[in-house]
């Protein structure tokens, strides 16, 4: 299961809706093992695509060096689907290369509803295989 803090799933949301009609990508650090997502850092789609997203590799690259530096991984990978649901593309999948991580999905896609206007999803890949998990919405971590 994911567990989020509201403001960090209404940035990724704000993200994807702010790129619209682009994909929007971006990371959630957190501290090494802790599966806490802490620290939003929305990147910027190098494809400047609506149908696929890539993460421009010098960026991707500091940030590693900024994440060693701070003891921190991968806890969360977004992005967003602007014209299907959000569900892991073949695409998704063979990109999927952070075995510990939500690969969270948002799409801002018409017809969702007035009462939903947007799926935000998360699942595990690994090894190809797509996991969906639950997503639990918290207003903060438990101290």
């Amino acid at each position: 299961m994911l567990t989020i803090t509201r403001e960090l799933r209404d940035r990724i949301v704000a993200h994807a809706r702010a790129d619209h009609p682009d994909e929007a990508c971006g990371v959630v650090a957190g501290p090494a093992g802790s599966d806490r997502p802490e620290r939003f850092i929305p990147m910027l789609n190098a494809a400047r695509s609506p149908t696929f997203y890539e993460f421009d590799s010098g960026d991707l690259f500091k940030l590693h060096r900024e994440m060693d530096d701070r003891d921190e991984e991968f806890v969360i990978v977004y992005h967003s689907h602007t014209a299907t649901e959000a569900y892991p593309s073949r695409t998704d999948v063979s990109y999927a290369s952070e075995p510990q991580a939500h690969y969270v999905l948002v799409s801002t896609a018409e017809g969702h509803g007035e009462d939903d206007p947007y799926q935000f999803r998360s699942f595990r890949i690994l090894d190809g295989e797509i996991t969906e998990e639950d997503v639990q919405v918290v207003e903060a971590y438990p101290a």
